[in-house]
């Protein structure tokens, strides 16, 4: 199966489904070696006349230093035949285990510096505009903090998404 190139604004789906619920993969390499992580934190939009994608890493992720040392990375969403294998990899981490082996999923290069899976059915390619931390002195609703009672806030990246992918 191959993947057909589509602008952001041709992708269909639901994104509170498909993040919230469904879940995505946030995938980041440097040089040869990558690492992804799941997430269901996150959304999708227009910022600064751009069609964005907005992430949250905590800093102890090893996916963190990869995407810290990138600018780009891929959000990968996949049916509900890999639900197994994204929760692994939001369990497991690549700092310890090679998981995507243990996962039965299979990497590929989309593009120049960015990596995603064949299983993945919608792919975007994503190209860092913004990070920064999410900080207790600007919460508003204090009952957030309840995500953040061992201090480790996320950082926020805004991403533009340069290029959607769409598996035949």
């Amino acid at each position: 199966m191959g993947y057909i190139v589509k602008t952001p604004e041709e992708i269909q789906g639901n994104v509170f489904s498909m993040i919230g619920s469904d879940w995505m993969l946030v995938t980041a390499q440097n040089g040869e070696k990558y690492n992804t992580m799941t997430a269901s934190w996150g959304g999708m939009g227009v910022l600064w006349g751009k069609p964005v994608a907005f992430i949250f890493i905590r800093p102890q992720r090893y996916t963190y230093t990869f995407l810290e040392n990138t600018d780009r990375f891929t959000l990968s969403f996949f049916g509900g035949a890999c639900r197994d294998a994204l929760a692994l990899c939001g369990r497991v981490s690549g700092r310890d285990t090679d998981k995507i082996r243990e996962a039965g999923l299979v990497p590929f290069s989309t593009n120049d510096g960015y990596m995603s899976f064949r299983e993945a059915s919608v792919i975007l390619e994503c190209r860092k505009l913004y990070a920064d931390f999410i900080k207790e002195e600007n919460m508003l609703d204090t009952s957030l903090m309840e995500h953040y009672k061992a201090g480790d806030f996320h950082k926020m990246y805004i991403a533009e998404i340069t290029r959607g992918l769409i598996q035949e």
